[in-house]
This record gives C-alpha cells, structure tokens and sequence, in this order.
C-alpha cells in the first residue's frame, strides 16, 4: 500500500485564485479592471518536475465559496480537477484541513479512463480513498461496467464493491445485462490485473449458470491461477465430455493447466500442459491419461514435448516428441493430438552447434529420430514406414552466399566469387516396431549404415538484371549392410558428380492493366543440367523419396529427396513469369508464368523403375489475380502434351468485400488419385452486423441511461469438402455464430474422415463472455484453423484473439 501524503498536496495560490475570482458571484461575472496576462519566460532547455512537485487542486463552477483555509463550496456544474482526476457534480464541497471532498447530485468521477456515476461521493483526494453510493462504473482497461451499493476506494489501483455486478454489457437504467457476475463482495486490483467476487453468481440472460463461494478472474486477459471455464464436447465415438481444467500461475515464467474430464461413454481421466520460459530454456510438455476406456477395453495416453534450449559452448538443443497408447488413438480421440500427420509420431532429438567465420558457417549436428506409425488392423490403409536414425552425426560447411542472388535472382550490383558448401555425415538406419512385414521381408534391405559427402562449389555473377550460376556438385555415399542386398552385397558405394547453369533476366516496362498505370516485369529463366547415369537400382534407399512436380522442384538439379537416388538428366528447363506491379503501392496485381522442361536422352532413374522417354515434360502454368480489393484468385495446371489432358490442377478464387465477409472457392484434381472441391466462408446472415461491438462504447459515452442493451447479430462459418473421386464429403466443418457485443454463441459440427467408410463427428457449442472468458468447445479454433480469411467476431473486444487456452 503506497504511503498517504502528511498534507493535502495542492497549490493554495491556484485554489485561492479560483476562489478570489468567484466569491459569492456567479461564475461570469468579470473584473472591470482586469489584469494583464502573464507571460511565459523563455529557456534554453525543458524543465522536468520534481517528483515531490504535486499537482495543483482546481475547483470551477457556476458559484463557488469559501472560508479561507478551511472549506469551499461549489454549485452548478460542479468540477474539481487534481491531477488526472475529475470529479463533475451538482455541488462540491472540499475541505482543506482533510482533503476531503464531497459531491452530491449527479456525480461522475473520472480516473486513469474509468468512469463512476452515483448520487453521492465522499473522497480524500490526494490519496483516492472514499466511498461512492448507489454508483455505475465503467473500466477502461477491461471494457467491463456494473453498479454497486456501495463502493470503497483504498488508492486509484485497488476498488472494492458492495453488492456488485460487472459485465462487459453496457448498464442501462431498468434493465439487466445479457450476462453478468453478482457478488456481494467485489474487489478489482489493476495493480494485479485480478478481480475477485466473495459469493459470486454468473448469469447469463437472467439464468444464474456458475455459482462460487470465490469466484478470480483476470481483468485484462492476463494470466492467474484459478478454474477455467469448463470444456464441453460431443462426438459419436466419447460421447459427451466434460472437463474442469484448473490454471495454476507457478510464476511469471511458468504455469500448468490440469484438467479433470468424464466421458460418457469411454470414462473419466486428467488432461495436463507445464510450460516454463527461461533464459536460455523454453518448453511445453503435454501428458493425457486415460486410465480405463470402457469403449477400447485398455489405459490409453498421449504425450508430447516441445522442448529448446541453449547448451554450454554454443551448443543448442530441440526436442519435438510425440507418442499415443495404442494405434486407434488418432481416431478416438483426435482433438489431444497435435501432430499434422496423425497417422505418423515423429520422436525427434537434434543436438546442433554453427561457428560464423569470416568466410562462411561450419555447423556440427547430432540428431535421432524415431517413428510410431499408426497402421491398425486394416490392411488396406497402412502404410511404409520411414526409417529411422539412430543417430545421425554429421559437419557442414557452407561460405557466404549473395542473398540477392538466392532470394528473388536479381543481384544488384554483386560482385563476382566463389561459394559452396562440403557436408560430411553418418547415419545408422533401422525400422519402428510398427514397420510393415514386407519391409522386413528376407531380400529385403532391412537396416544399415552410410557415410554420405555431399559438395558444390559455384561462380555466381550478375548485374543489375541479369544473373548467370556455373555450379559442379557431387554426391558420394557408402554403404555397409546388415543383411546382404539383392545382389548378395553388404558393402556398396557410388559417387555422382552434377554440373549445371541457370541464368536469368529481369525486364520492367511501364505498361497499363485495365485502365491503371501498372510496373510489367518478364523474368525468364533457363537452368541446365547434365548428370551422368550410375546404376542404383541394388542400392539401398532409406531416405529419398520423388519430389512433388511444381514451379519450384523443375528448377532443381535432382528430382529426388535425401541422399540416396539421383537422378540421372541431361535437360534444360525453360520458363518465364511477368507481374504487374502496381507501381505507387507495390502491390503485385496479377502474375503470369509457364515453364518446360527439355530432356536430351531417357532418364533412367525414376520413382518407379520406369525409364522416361518423353522429350517434353508436362508443361506448368500458373496464374495470380488480386484485380481489386475484394477479389483474390489463384491456380496451376499442369499439362501433358502427349495425352493432350491436365494431370493436376489446382485453382482458387476468393471474395473478401468487408470485414466478417469472406467466400472461397477451390478445386484440386490430381489425375488418377483425387479430385476434391472446396466451399469455405463467414458471412453476415441476418441483424446489425458489427453493431454489438459498439454498443458498450456508445452507452458510456452517452451515461447509462442512453444504452440499448447489447446488438445482435447472425453470422456463418464454415468449411465444406466433397470428394468427385469417393463421391462423398470428407474432412469439413459448419457453424453458426451468434454476436451480442458482449457474448458471442458458437454452434457448429466438425467431421473428420477416419476411414473410406469411417468418419468421427463432433458437435461445438461455445460461449464467449467478451471480455471474461470462453466456455464450452472450442470452436473458435476449430473455426480460425479451417476457414481461410476467418477473422473473429469480438477480434476488437476479447483479450482471447486466438482461442487458446492461457
């Protein structure tokens, strides 16, 4: 508690100014005489207050009296002023022995934006410490208001109410809030940014829906230990789920959330998250136990880590580690994975150190990685595992490279040099426990080692729109097997030099696109490749793979992944992309590009096995449209000249007029494999769209009694996936929102393919008390996480923008 002033802390020349000038008169009238004004003196410099220097204690009004040191009074339109304090009244009367004001009628005080009305007031002023009566308050920093019987004030940071409401809902004469939290003791401490409710009730639209003994909550969204608003969820396969979760603040730079919860039909168990932040160390550990699902018949569990921190001698550290009971899990209980790929856990330990030197970066790097892959029991739908590493060693050094001439190819002004990269590693390589039979089938290479040296060295040289890349590369490996291959061997090696040569230009011309001034670029772009064929078909392969076919992957020099195939070319890839730059804004308007690739002999080493003969690749067109500011749109094709057919397309097209209005439109075909269309939106559908947000504002400025409760309004969103290939919907989501200014409903349903003929559905209800918390699912998420361009209805109101937990 700060420590009270031993004297009224105001200026007696102002107060006796204000006073000599309106004794006994009406506030108008005027000297016949008056003086001249005073002048201010010039300085050289800025003069700072003193922190001992107080404020000066002001009163005006209509008319004002007073008894010299003792006690003044003021009536009609009433203010008394110190420092960022303002008290507005019908009558003010302060006393200077005790600093002590009283204000009756009509009283709004005002401190540091938040706002009291009531009829009566009593307040020392230079320490903040009264009692209002029967007063309305509104608080700045929470956007919450409510009334009270009473209200005491300790200092301008600590309040404390009698029989009070808060509510992020306006206060509006004869009518309750659409929610709100009664108490008979409330305390705001903004100093802590916590607000406590002694025999708190919450009530939504007149219903009380949680009551305590002792009910905390955070003022601004910032974290404190406590229950959490409980979670609710409702799927065919658990049924209907509730969990309590308990936040617990450990200190400022770590906390843990633990979350009882029942299932319906599978059981109850406990959710928990820790997370710390230090200097040097920063993680988050999950662990979500399910001692007896009465549904599986077994414990079930899911653990994850995320763990990265600094070691002595500049090493660093990274832990990503995720591991589930049994391999149903992804289906039973999706929503307690975090992994993009459900069906395939990655434990993953890298241990690294970079050295900066005056000619590049060596960098030295242990890492192990290991894999669950989730098959169950139909055939069908399983699949090859990767292999793991167990461990992987390895030094890289890489000199300096010309940012200009990587990122974008337009090397303004570089100077010509050498660069290149030499990495040296090792790997052991084995399989998961969950790998299939086949891979461990007798023939078959099963697990290994290899020693690889990667190299390249390169002579880069550009101008001002020009850049030319001589580079020799080369890939060495060797072998050493656990098991004789197919060719009886154990021990192998091969190595693979590459030369290649990729030039471009940059053109620009002042051009025009629909009637506006445009910027016209034409890059085109040629790369060369010669790479001499070496057999690798008895060769092991435990980590290449064939790269996706798209505008990046056609200027690459090997068309495989990892270490172990290269693919054998002799080619020339030739493209060409022109932009329309919106000159004064830089905005780049519409984009147009194609590229081919030339092969002068059969390629031999293929995915497949399959030499290609083609001379032509699939030619690759793309196309980026934003003509204005509501529309987007975007697509690829790629195109066989030989079928004379597209083998992949992809395009999408969006509509965004405002904010809350947003469609898209996409279409995906891959030849052979899938062809899916996507519908995904938020729209207004009915009310004052927009209005709720405002209507808190608008009360308090006008005084209370000029609210009109909160506005609503109906909203849609979703995300809709239908398979042309299965000809049914796949994974998608629907909801409607429901927008109060102070409450925002949630309601939708999420589907989730497990299978061809298997599906998990969820039913969200989520409620937001702006302002307070989220209670129910969490659709918000789910909504933010599947519908592009989603943007959240209370983004202006909510210290909650994500709708993550704390």
């Amino acid at each position: 508690m700060p420590q009270r002033p031993l004297a009224p802390p105001f200026a007696l020349s102002s107060l006796t100014l204000c006073l000599l000038y309106g004794l006994g008169q009406p506030a108008h009238a005027q000297d016949p005489t008056p003086e001249p004004p005073p002048k201010l003196k010039p300085s050289r410099t800025l003069a700072v207050r003193p922190k001992t220097e107080r404020p000066a204690l002001v009163i005006t009004a209509d008319k004002l009296g007073s008894t010299l040191d003792q006690q003044s009074s003021a009536e009609g339109k009433a203010e008394l002023r110190y420092g960022d304090i303002l008290m507005r009244a019908d009558q003010v009367t302060y006393g200077q022995a005790d600093d002590l004001a009283h204000a009756t009628g009509k009283v709004e005080l005002s401190s540091n934006g938040n706002i009291f009305r009531g009829p009566d007031l009593q307040l020392y002023v230079s320490r903040f410490e009264g009692t209002f009566l029967n007063p309305s308050y509104f608080f700045s920093l929470t956007g919450g208001a409510g009334h009270a019987e009473r209200i005491s004030f300790t200092d301008q940071k600590h309040v404390f109410a009698v029989d009070g409401t808060y509510s992020s809902c306006p206060v509006v004469d004869g009518q309750q809030p659409d929610w709100q939290i009664t108490a008979k003791g409330l305390a705001l401490d903004f100093d802590a940014n916590e607000g406590k409710a002694t025999g708190g009730v919450l009530h939504f639209l007149g219903v009380p829906i949680l009551a305590a003994p002792s009910l905390s909550f955070a003022l601004n969204g910032a974290r404190k230990s406590g229950w959490l608003p409980p979670n609710i969820s409702l799927d065919n396969r658990s049924g209907f789920e509730l969990g309590t979760p308990y936040y617990w603040n450990i200190a400022p730079n770590r906390d843990a959330t633990l979350t009882p919860f029942v299932m319906t039909k599978r059981g109850a168990g406990m959710d928990s998250e820790f997370r710390y932040l230090e200097p040097e160390h920063k993680g988050q550990l999950n662990l979500d136990l399910l001692p007896n699902d009465r549904v599986a018949g077994r414990s079930r569990w899911a653990g994850d880590a995320n763990l990265d921190g600094q070691l002595p001698h500049d090493w660093r550290y990274q832990l990503r580690a995720e591991k589930v009971s049994d391999d149903d899990y992804w289906k039973d209980l999706p929503q307690r994975m975090h992994s993009k790929t459900v069906r395939l856990l990655s434990q993953d330990l890298q241990v690294n150190r970079a050295r900066e030197l005056g000619w590049g970066t060596i960098e030295s790097y242990l890492r192990v990685q290991h894999w669950q892959a989730l098959q169950g029991t139909d055939t069908t739908a399983q699949f090859i595992t990767p292999y793991q590493r167990s461990p992987q060693l390895g030094i890289r050094a890489t000199t300096k490279a010309d940012d200009a001439v990587l990122d974008g190819f337009t090397p303004w002004g570089r100077s010509a040099r050498l660069e290149g990269s030499l990495e040296l590693e090792y790997n052991r390589f084995d399989l998961a426990g969950d790998a299939l039979p086949t891979q461990r089938a007798s023939g078959q290479v099963q697990t290994g080692e290899r020693l690889h040296v990667l190299g390249h060295v390169s002579a880069p040289i550009g101008g001002a729109g020009w850049w030319l890349i001589p580079r020799v590369a080369v890939n060495a490996a060797s072998y050493q097997l656990d098991e004789p291959g197919a060719d009886g061997r154990r021990s192998m090696a091969r190595t693979i030099p590459t030369f290649s040569l990729d030039s471009g230009l940059v053109f620009e011309r002042d051009s025009s696109l629909l009637g506006r001034a445009m910027r016209q670029t034409l890059e085109p772009r040629v790369l060369y490749v010669n790479t001499p064929y070496r057999a690798q078909q008895n060769l092991p392969n435990f980590d290449s793979a064939a790269k996706d076919f798209n505008f990046d992957s056609i200027y690459s020099e090997n068309q495989f992944t990892g270490v172990d195939r290269v693919s054998d070319a002799h080619t020339l890839t030739v493209g060409a992309i022109s932009r329309w730059i919106n000159p004064t804004q830089g905005e780049e308007v519409l984009r147009l590009g194609l590229v081919q690739r030339v092969q002068f002999r059969d390629q031999q080493i293929t995915p497949d096995g399959t030499p290609i003969t083609q001379r032509f690749s699939d030619l690759l067109l793309l196309a980026a449209a934003h003509l204005n500011e509501q529309w987007w749109a975007d697509g690829t094709l790629q195109f066989n000249p030989e079928s004379n057919r597209s083998e992949r397309t992809v395009m999408r097209l969006r509509y965004s007029p405002g904010p809350f209005r947003t469609v898209s439109l996409a279409y995906r075909l891959a030849r052979g494999q899938s062809e899916q269309v996507e519908v995904a939106w938020q729209w207004p559908l009915f009310g004052r769209a927009g209005a709720g947000g405002q209507a808190v504002r608008d009360a308090v400025a006008a005084g209370t009694s000029g609210g009109g409760g909160c506005q609503g309004a109906w909203y849609s969103a979703g995300r809709i996936q239908y398979s042309l290939f299965d000809k049914r919907l796949t994974d998608s989501v629907a909801g409607v929102e429901y927008d109060a200014g102070c409450w925002v409903m949630r309601m939708g349903v999420q589907r989730q393919s497990t299978g061809r003929a298997e599906t998990n559905t969820r039913l969200m209800l989520q409620l937001e008390l702006v302002g307070l918390s989220q209670l129910g699912s969490n659709a918000l998420k789910v909504l933010r996480d599947n519908v592009p361009g989603y943007r959240q209805l209370s983004s202006d109101r909510s210290a909650t923008l994500d709708g993550s937990s704390p």
